[in-house]
C-alpha cells in the first residue's frame, strides 16, 4: 500500500511539478481534484477493513488500523525516496492529506506520529495476544481524543495559507509535542497502569 500510494503520487507530480514538487501549490483540474480525495478516502477505507478482519475486540481493532496506518505512511515516504529521491531533508514541507482539509507539515511530523502508532498499537496487540485485557476509561478517551485534535489541528493551521497559492508558515511544533506527549501518557496508563492491576486481580484470584 505504500509503494501504490507513493506510485500515485508519483504520477501527479509528473503531471503537475516535472520541475520537482515545492510550494506554493498549483491549480489542478476539479475532476482529478476530486479523484484525489476519492483515492485518499478509498486508502483509510482499506486501513479500517485491515483492523476489523484483523482483530477481535475494538480496541484490537482500532489497534491494527493505527498500526497497519502507521506502516504505511513510513513506507510511503520510503519509496518516494526510492524513486524520486523526496524528500531532500526531514524537515521538507510536504501535502499530507487533502480531507477535510489541506493537511501539510514538515515529513518528520507525520514520521513520528506514525512511529509512535506503530510503538503502542504493537505493544497492545502483544500483551491483549498474551491474555492481558485492558479497561478504557473515560479519561482515557478524553486524552485520546484530545491528543489526535491537537496534531490535527498542528497539521491544517496553514492550509488557508495554501488554498490562497501561498508558502506555508511556521509548523507549530509545539502543539505536535504537546499531543505525543498526551499520546505516551495514554499508552502508559493503558499498557502499565492497567496491565498491572490486571497482574494484581490474577495473583489474587490464584
Amino acid at each position: 500500500m505504500g509503494f501504490l500510494e507513493a506510485a500515485a503520487v508519483v504520477y501527479l507530480r509528473t503531471l503537475y511539478y516535472p520541475e520537482g514538487f515545492s510550494f506554493p501549490l498549483k491549480n489542478i483540474p476539479i475532476d482529478i481534484f476530486l479523484v484525489e480525495i476519492e483515492r485518499e478516502i478509498s486508502t483509510i477505507v482499506m486501513l479500517i477493513f485491515i483492523g476489523i478482519i484483523s482483530g477481535k475486540t475494538l480496541l484490537e481493532q482500532f489497534c491494527y488500523f493505527l498500526y497497519s496506518f502507521g506502516i504505511w505512511d513510513i513506507f510511503y515516504y520510503v519509496w518516494l525516496k526510492v524513486i524520486l529521491n523526496w524528500p531532500p531533508s526531514p524537515l521538507t514541507w510536504d501535502l499530507l492529506f487533502l480531507v477535510p482539509v489541506p493537511w501539510l507539515a514538515p515529513v518528520l511530523a507525520p514520521f513520528i506520529v506514525a512511529l509512535t502508532m506503530i510503538i503502542v498499537a504493537s505493544r497492545i496487540i502483544y500483551l491483549r495476544e498474551k491474555g492481558i485485557y485492558f479497561k478504557i476509561s473515560k479519561l482515557d478517551l478524553a486524552l485520546g481524543a484530545l491528543t489526535a485534535l491537537l496534531i490535527f489541528i498542528s497539521f491544517v493551521m496553514d492550509f488557508p495559507r495554501i488554498v490562497n497559492q501561498e508558502l506555508p508558515s511556521k509548523y507549530h511544533w509545539e502543539m505536535l509535542v504537546l499531543g505525543e506527549f498526551l499520546s505516551l501518557f495514554v499508552a502508559f496508563r493503558i499498557i502499565f497502569l492497567k496491565q498491572r492491576i490486571e497482574g494484581c486481580f490474577s495473583r489474587h484470584n490464584e
